[in-house]
C-alpha cells in the first residue's frame, strides 16, 4: 500500500474506531420493550398460521395466503433469537439463552451451536485469511482464476440464486443444522445445543402432526419455514454481499472499519424494516452488536451521517446477485463477467 492509500486509510480506521464509544449508550434494552416485541411477534405467528391451518381444514383455498404472514413473524422470530444471541434482547444472560433456545425449536436452528458460528462471523467478517465461518463463501478473483473448470463451475453453481436463496435455505435449515457442522471438535455443547433442539424439534413435529395430520402439516409448515428462511438467507446476503463492501487480509484488517464498511445499510420501507427487526442497519449492528435492534433507527436518527454508509436500497439490492468475486485490485466486488473481461488480454 502506498503513502496515499495510508493518508486516506488511517482517517476512516479513525472515524470506524470513534463511533465505538458513540454507540456504546444505546446498548442498553428496555425490559418492558423487549417484552412487547416478542409478544406481538408470537401472538401473530401463532394467529396466522392457525388461520391457515383451518382454512385448508375447511377447504378454502384462498385462506392459504396466510402462510405468507406466518413465515414473515417466523423470520421475525429468527430476528430475536438473533439479537437473544448477543446478549442484547433482555440483556440478562439466561433469560436471553432460553428464549433463543425455545426460538430455535421454531426457527430449526440450535441455539448455543448457531451463536458460536454468529460470533465467529462478527469476529472476522471480512478478513480475507478467516473466511468460511458462519458467512457465504467468497473467493477473491485471483483464487476464482486458479480453480480448475470443475471447481469454477461448482462455485458458479454455488452462487446461482436458485440454489443461494431457494435450494441453499432448504438444504441449511432442513438438513444441515440438525448436525454441528463446522463445529464437529469443537467440544461438547455444540452437540448438546444441536441434539437437544433436534429431539424439541421431533416432539413438536409429533404433537403437530397427531393434532393436523402429516399432510397438512407438510402443506402449511413446510412452506413457512423455507419462505422464511429463504428471506432469512436474502437478508444476510444482502447485509455483506454489495459491491462497496470491505475486505481486506488479516496484515490490514482492522475490526471498525470491516464493521463499519463490510456491512450494509439495507434501506428498506417502513413495514420490511419492522418485520426484518431493522436487521438492514446491518453496519451499526456490526459495529455494535449489544444494540437492541428496536434502537438501531434510534442511533440513525441521532447521527444521521450513518445512514449513507453502505446505503442499498430494496431495488438495488436485486443487483447484489450479480457481485460474486472480490477484486483486490479495484476493492470491490464484481460479478463473474467483470473478472473475466479483466483477466482477458485486449
Amino acid at each position: 500500500m502506498n503513502g496515499n492509500a495510508h493518508a486516506i486509510q488511517a482517517p476512516r480506521e479513525e472515524a470506524a474506531g470513534a463511533w465505538l464509544k458513540i454507540l456504546s449508550k444505546y446498548r442498553q434494552p428496555r425490559f418492558g420493550r423487549s417484552a412487547f416485541e416478542l409478544f406481538v411477534t408470537v401472538l401473530p405467528f401463532v394467529a396466522f398460521s392457525a388461520g391457515a391451518y383451518v382454512s385448508l381444514s375447511q377447504q378454502f383455498w384462498p385462506g392459504l395466503i396466510l402462510i405468507l404472514p406466518a413465515a414473515a413473524f417466523l423470520l421475525r422470530l429468527f430476528m430475536i433469537q438473533h439479537d437473544c444471541g448477543h446478549g442484547s434482547f433482555f440483556a440478562r444472560r439466561g433469560l436471553d439463552s432460553w428464549t433463543g433456545r425455545v426460538i430455535g425449536v421454531l426457527t430449526l436452528t440450535p441455539y448455543d451451536y448457531w451463536r458460536r458460528a454468529h460470533a465467529a462471523h462478527h469476529a472476522s467478517a471480512g478478513n480475507l485469511n478467516e473466511r468460511g465461518v458462519g458467512d457465504i463463501t467468497t473467493l477473491t478473483v485471483a483464487e476464482y482464476h486458479r480453480l480448475s473448470w470443475s471447481g469454477r463451475l461448482a462455485y458458479r453453481l454455488y452462487r446461482h440464486p436458485l440454489v443461494m436463496f431457494g435450494i441453499g435455505p432448504a438444504w441449511l435449515f432442513l438438513f444441515k443444522q440438525r448436525l454441528p457442522f463446522g463445529m464437529m471438535g469443537s467440544g461438547a455443547l455444540p452437540w448438546f445445543s444441536t441434539m437437544t433442539t433436534n429431539l424439541a424439534i421431533a416432539a413438536v413435529t409429533a404433537l403437530m402432526i397427531w393434532a393436523v395430520g402429516l399432510v397438512p402439516f407438510l402443506l402449511i409448515h413446510l412452506p413457512i419455514v423455507l419462505l422464511a428462511g429463504a428471506a432469512g438467507v436474502w437478508l444476510f446476503y444482502v447485509q455483506h454481499q454489495f459491491e462497496e463492501t470491505h475486505w481486506s487480509k488479516a496484515e490490514a484488517w482492522r475490526f471498525p472499519e470491516a464493521a463499519l464498511h463490510g456491512a450494509s445499510h439495507y434501506d428498506l420501507p417502513l413495514v420490511l424494516r419492522w418485520v426484518t427487526c431493522n436487521i438492514g442497519v446491518h453496519h451499526v449492528h456490526h459495529l455494535s452488536s449489544r444494540i437492541p435492534y428496536y434502537r438501531l433507527q434510534e442511533v440513525l436518527r441521532d447521527h444521521p451521517e450513518l445512514a449513507g454508509i453502505g446505503r442499498i436500497t430494496l431495488w438495488q439490492s436485486l443487483q447484489c446477485v450479480r457481485f460474486v468475486l472480490w477484486d483486490e485490485n479495484s476493492g470491490k466486488l464484481v460479478s463473474f463477467r467483470d473478472a473475466t473481461k479483466a483477466a482477458t488480454p485486449a
